[in-house]
Order: C-alpha cells, then sequence, then structure tokens
C-alpha cells in the first residue's frame, strides 16, 4: 500500500446543510506522551457541527485518550483543541465539562442515587431550580425511552441497557453542544445493543447532536459514523467516510480493518452453506 493519507473530507447532510464551513471541534498537532511512550503523534483533524465521527482501532492506538484530550480528563504533551475556536487550554476543566456530555462504557452512575438523581447532576451543579431539574428529566426519559416513573427507581435495579440509557441521558442532561462517546455499548448483549445504536441515532438527528464515538468495532463503526478516523499506533492512519475508507484504504492495516465485515459475513455464509449440504445429504 502507500503512503498514510487521508481522504477528502465529507460533512455530515446537517453540517453541510445548515453550518457551511463552521467547526466546532479542531485538533492540531496533539501529541499526548506518559513518560516513553508517545500515545498519541501530532494528530490533526476537525469535526464539523451535525456530524458523528467514529475514532476506530485496536487497544493501544491512541482513541480513548485522544478523546478525553477534548474535555481535558487528560492533558495533552503539545498541541492545541479548539472548541467554538476557543482554545479549551484557556476554559477551566470543570466548566468545560459540563459544557460537553460524556458516555462510557463503565457509565460512573452514582448507585445511591435515583434514576432522576443521576440524570440531574449536572443541572443541580449549574444550579438549575428543582421544577426546572424535574421538568428537564421527564423529557429525557421520553427521549431515551424510559417510562416516567422510572425516574425514582434506584439505578440498581436497572438491567445493563437501561442503565446505559439513563447514562446517555444524564450526558444530556444540560443540552451540550457536544457528546464524546467511549465505546458506551462495548459491555452489552447484541440485541440490547443495536437498540441503543438505533435509539442514539434517533437522538442525535433529533436534537442535531455533534459527537465523537469511540469504537474498536468495525461494523459499529461503518453503521454509526458519518466519518471514521482509523488511529494505529497513535497516529491517524486514515480520515474519511465509510464508503471512502471501503473503498479507497491507505495502509494496509485500514485495508484490514476494513474488509473484517466481508471476511465474517463469508465465514457465516460458509458455515450456513455446509449445515445446508449436512441436510441434502
Amino acid at each position: 500500500m502507500g503512503p498514510c493519507k487521508t481522504t477528502h473530507l465529507r460533512l455530515s447532510h446537517v453540517a453541510r446543510s445548515r453550518y457551511d464551513s463552521f467547526t466546532l471541534i479542531e485538533l492540531r498537532e496533539v501529541s499526548k506522551r506518559f513518560g516513553e511512550l508517545e500515545a498519541v503523534n501530532a494528530l490533526s483533524l476537525t469535526v464539523e457541527p451535525g456530524e458523528l465521527l467514529v475514532l476506530l482501532g485496536g487497544s493501544g492506538s491512541g482513541k480513548t485518550t485522544t478523546l478525553k484530550m477534548v474535555n481535558r480528563l487528560v492533558e495533552p504533551s503539545s498541541g492545541t483543541v479548539l472548541l467554538d475556536g476557543e482554545d479549551i487550554a484557556d476554559i477551566e476543566p470543570h466548566a468545560l465539562r459540563r459544557r460537553i456530555g460524556y458516555v462510557f462504557q463503565r457509565l460512573g452512575l452514582f448507585p445511591h442515587m435515583s434514576v432522576a438523581e443521576n440524570i440531574a447532576v449536572t443541572p443541580s451543579l449549574l444550579g438549575w431550580d428543582a421544577e426546572r431539574r424535574r421538568e428537564r428529566v421527564a423529557e429525557l426519559l421520553k427521549l431515551v425511552e424510559l417510562d416516567n416513573d422510572m425516574g425514582e427507581r434506584p439505578v440498581t435495579e436497572l438491567s445493563g441497557g437501561q442503565q446505559q440509557r439513563v447514562g446517555v441521558a444524564r450526558a444530556l442532561a444540560a443540552k451540550p453542544k457536544l457528546m464524546l462517546l467511549d465505546e458506551p455499548f462495548g459491555a452489552l448483549d447484541p440485541i440490547t445493543r443495536e437498540r441503543l445504536q438505533q435509539s442514539f441515532a434517533r437522538i442525535r438527528k433529533e436534537l442535531d447532536l455533534t459527537a465523537i464515538f469511540v469504537t474498536h468495532d468495525m461494523l459499529e463503526a461503518l453503521l454509526m459514523g458519518d466519518r471514521i478516523a482509523v488511529m494505529h499506533e497513535g497516529k491517524l492512519a486514515q480520515i474519511g467516510t465509510p464508503s471512502e475508507l471501503m473503498q479507497a484504504p491507505a495502509t494496509e492495516y485500514v485495508e484490514q480493518l476494513m474488509s473484517t465485515p466481508k471476511r465474517q459475513a463469508d465465514a457465516v455464509e460458509r458455515l450456513l452453506r455446509l449445515r445446508d449440504d449436512e441436510v441434502v445429504s
């Protein structure tokens, strides 16, 4: 394969039609070192309003470190991260995080609180009055397809899928422009995972959300992303739409990733054909 390159960047239909060339998130030559380990190396990319950008790669590729540098859970060793054109280094971390929704695999729900109390954490920190918090919790329970009377239940009584819906609702509580999602559905069973992927796609469209979504799952990346940024050993291997990456992989690593769903589908087809042959014989 040829040298690492990027493909033509495509705005999502929302960004293209409503925001023209405006950029919500920009990373400029961002690097992160942990001692001698360079987890992220001179990463530059943009995220447009209304777009879902997937950060895709294997363990140790730098995708989660990159995500955490956007809300300053991890501080860059060098480079600049801009939010709405403002250097996030100039924004207090707690203030920045209240402007950005964050959903991760382990959820971090407070077990001693009810569903409603968990959802209302950030509005409470922002000083919203009780009535405004109640109204927002009711709105969000409906949005994530949970019954309103579930608000009084302890989160420990919920299923994994229900808890993940609460996590999404909590991240949306203060009406952020940007959502960061770190493998949010990775620990769920396949059926629940598919339902939540579909639910989040609906929510994102309804609220006109911008999102950065981390996954190591190739199929999830193809189904969820407007664009996919493939990361490998801390570097950006390629960025583009799913079809661009499928049709013109820039490196051997990207080509291997993009061929994974087809290899799996072919394996299932061979298995089904074998079983059909056994039935006939």
